[in-house]
């Protein structure tokens, strides 16, 4: 009996451990995360989750339409055709390849990849495409035919290539066909907001020719564009608004209806100042129309939504970070007169995040810095957040897979990332949106769109840089944040390592880099490379049995470095000098070394890894009593990555083919 018990005891045990791995294909790897915590919410919270959840979903077809005026056309017509298998008669080989094909418009919600924005070809041709969907009776618009097929009809999702036009050159739809970028900026220019509490002009709309050739604003709002998707998003708020945890949080959400139903961007700035001093509530989220990465302009938002909840434990980190705001500002590397003299309102904290969408998912952002306002930030402060439950997917599900072996140079620097790479990495993004986004100042009449398509670059490396920067300093010893003077070697050498060489394996043979993210990560490892004491450099690539690997000889060295690049970036950005910007981005972020690429492709291709994550989202199940009221919200994470999206096709899909 006691064997029997133990047996028992262990299956259960075993039944009940976390998956984390769901799929893979191509270049990408599903997860799933655990949501820890859940459970332990009170009943109005679990409620408020469910309610906000739904209205993040509601949601999802704006990203698609967002991302090319052909993606709702081209991902049902797929839908369809996956729904009449049977009917199609082709070989398993054929098959797979559709299959993958529509897994990744799934991914990128659309054709072209989410990270690099290239467009990505099917591995079946047209004709299978066509004869397969006479077979099945699938219908479909012909346009989406050369938009699928042919290489040369929008190539780019978003171009930052430089001496193009970036919005006729760019697949995105954020402009009407024929706008050019020099209309658009013109536009901009002339409906530009110098109040010192301005708009943001062209958040949330679409700039079109009307039939006089003149360009007009198309509105996000109910009613106008996207008007039957965000009424529904506006349906679930308004239920949200009835469980609200204080007036703080009823305010926002209120503000936030109202935007949604008007498109004014003056209740958008109401809206954002409410929501950040909303310090108080356990469940938080974002939705709406955000970043502006998306945008080769780098003016309209992207649909995205994020459901969360603090992380009680966590938060005590970036709380003490933001504690010390005006140290870490006062004691930064920047000129004085680049510098906050009074840092308001960071408002930092671990998350748990409980749903995923628009441009949050599959692939989300792992930390959060919102307003992106700078007078809100200034006048206001902001919302940094850390992902918890995300981090640690990734970190479970990379465990044991070769990848540090293949590309740290020793023993010794495996041994000290093994120890501190993930507090390491934890504290840097914590840094990153803690203090690195809301430090600084822009110059009397400087302009936030002033470095143009090179603003996002710009931005993210200052805000890395101030995280590096301070990474490496004794306070963060002494405020118990690392456990002693070494442990930042690991979140040195990792950041190098990924900027100079690993990070190539997201960059197909040939291809520079185009995402900000990435030309921030290379821009800082190139720049460090090319300005080291050239007698006894602080680090450098070296050749070893015909790999090439990252060094370290100074760490503090390095941070000299950091903090050098850190005053400059700082300048360019309080002044506004977009030629200093574009000098930096175009020497060191873009171009790739491509001998280097071919030997880091072919190095990461024996380990089988596939270079980019993303996440299925858990369900979420009301249960009711017998009055039919709500008696609790249930979690379930068996959903797969196909059985999950095409439940999001058919519960979310509310806008037309052609909006």
């Amino acid at each position: 009996m006691c064997t029997a018990l133990l047996a028992l005891c262990a299956c259960e045990k075993k039944a009940t451990k976390f998956e984390y791995t769901v799929d893979k294909f191509y270049d990408l790897e599903i997860l799933r995360y655990d949501v820890p915590g859940f459970d332990s919410l009170s009943l109005q919270q679990k409620q408020l989750v469910y309610y906000l959840s739904e209205a993040a979903l509601q949601g999802r077809d704006i990203l698609f339409d967002q991302n090319g005026r052909y993606n709702l056309r081209i991902r049902r017509a797929l839908e369809a055709l996956y729904a009449q298998r049977d009917k199609v008669q082709c070989t398993a080989e054929e098959w797979n390849a559709f299959e993958r094909y529509l897994k990744r418009v799934w991914f990128s919600n659309g054709i072209h990849h989410h990270y690099s924005k290239d467009k990505f070809l099917p591995d079946f041709s047209q004709e299978w495409f066509v004869a397969a969907c006479q077979k099945a009776g699938v219908t479909y618009d012909e346009a989406i035919l050369p938009v699928m097929f042919d290489p040369d009809v929008m190539p780019k999702g978003t171009t930052a290539e430089n001496g193009v036009d970036l919005v006729a050159n760019s697949a995105g739809n954020y402009y009407g066909e024929g706008v050019t970028q020099a209309e658009a900026e013109a536009w901009y220019a002339a409906h530009k907001d110098n109040s010192p509490e301005p708009k943001w002009i062209g958040l949330n709309s679409q700039l079109v020719k009307n039939a006089n050739g003149e360009i007009e604003e198309r509105v996000y709002k109910v009613g106008g564009l996207y008007g039957e998707a965000l009424e529904k998003v506006v349906y679930w708020l308004r239920k949200a608004y009835n469980v609200a945890e204080n007036d703080e949080q009823r305010l926002a959400i209120s503000k936030m209806i109202e935007f949604n139903e008007t498109g004014d961007l003056k209740t958008f700035n109401e809206y954002c100042i409410a929501w950040v001093r909303d310090l108080n509530s356990r469940v938080d989220y974002v939705n709406g129309f955000t970043e502006t990465y998306a945008d080769p302009l780098g003016i309209t938002g992207t649909w995205e939504s994020m459901v969360n909840f603090k992380d009680l434990e966590a938060t005590k980190r970036t709380q003490l970070i933001s504690a010390n705001a005006q140290w870490f500002e006062d004691n930064s590397p920047t000129a004085k007169q680049y510098k906050k003299e009074e840092v308001k309102g960071v408002s930092a904290k671990v998350i748990t995040a409980a749903i995923l969408a628009g441009d949050c998912y599959p692939s989300t952002p792992i930390g959060i810095n919102l307003p992106n306002a700078n007078w809100i930030r200034k006048e206001y402060g902001s919302k940094s957040v850390t992902i918890d439950n995300l981090t640690h997917a990734y970190s479970e599900a990379a465990k044991g897979n070769g990848f540090n072996e293949e590309f740290m140079i020793d023993d010794e620097i495996r041994a000290i990332y093994n120890n501190y790479g993930g507090v390491c990495g934890d504290l840097h993004t914590d840094l990153h949106e803690c203090v690195g986004h809301g430090s600084g100042k822009l110059l009397p009449g400087v302009s936030k769109d002033a470095l143009k398509e090179h603003a996002s670059t710009i931005e993210e490396a200052r805000a890395d840089l101030f995280g590096l920067y301070y990474l490496a300093d004794h306070k963060l010893v002494e405020l118990g944040l690392l456990p002693n003077d070494e442990a930042f070697k690991a979140g040195y050498y990792q950041q190098l390592m990924n900027g100079a060489m690993t990070q190539l394996v997201r960059i197909e043979p040939g291809k520079n880099i185009e995402e900000a993210h990435m030309r921030n990560r290379q821009l800082i490892a190139n720049w460090v490379l090319a300005n080291v004491n050239k007698e006894k450099p602080e680090v450098e690539i070296i050749l070893r049995d015909s790999n090439h690997y990252l060094q370290v000889n100074d760490y503090q060295g390095v941070r000299r470095l950091f903090g050098e690049l850190l005053a400059e970036i700082q300048r360019i950005t309080s002044e506004g000098d977009y030629a200093a910007a574009k000098t930096m981005v175009e020497t060191y972020a873009v171009k790739v070394n491509q001998d280097l690429h071919k030997e880091v492709l072919a190095r990461y291709k024996k380990l089988n890894l596939a270079p980019y994550k993303g996440f299925v989202n858990p369900v979420y199940t009301v249960v009711t009593d017998k009055n039919g009221q709500i008696a609790d919200v249930k979690i379930d994470f068996s959903e797969g990555y196909v059985e999950q999206h095409l439940r999001y096709s058919r519960d979310y899909s509310n806008l037309p083919d052609v909006n």
